[in-house]
């Protein structure tokens, strides 16, 4: 029994620029995940900006929880993009949908004094995200 089956590439009927796209993304996941999970500690203090104090340990574990999510969706993003191009607009609206939930935590429900680089990333890449989730829509 094989891991994964039989390519869909041949019944995708979308812009070709939208699975690059969905490539590009998954990259852009994995990376952050990678950094998120094997190196939390400067992540949480330099690039988040975040005063540990007490509650170090708490806060490494969660950055290393979120990484754990990211390398496995980004994986599966770029699996979808290169093997699997039938499901590109589900997995580009599946993003939209992180992306959107993000940018809504960070900036309505959960606001915060200081925004960590994504919270400014995140907004523009739903936004993107929309238009290439459309475009993938689109018969070629």
């Amino acid at each position: 029994m094989a891991v994964l089956p039989a390519s869909t590439n041949h019944q995708y009927r979308g812009a070709n620029i939208a699975a690059w796209f969905l490539l590009l993304s998954g990259f852009l996941e994995v990376v952050p995940g990678l950094i998120h999970y094997f190196i939390p500690l400067p992540a949480a203090e330099q690039i988040a900006g975040l005063a540990l104090g007490h509650n170090a340990a708490l806060v490494i574990g969660m950055f290393s929880w979120t990484g754990a999510v990211q390398i496995p969706f980004g994986l599966a993003l770029m699996l979808v993009a290169v093997r699997f191009r039938s499901l590109v607009p589900l997995f580009l609206l599946l993003n939209f949908l992180e992306r959107g939930l993000m940018t809504l935590a960070a900036w309505v429900l959960y606001p915060a004094p200081h925004h960590p680089p994504e919270a400014y990333v995140s907004p523009v890449s739903a936004a993107v995200l929309l238009v290439f989730f459309l475009l993938s829509l689109r018969t070629a």
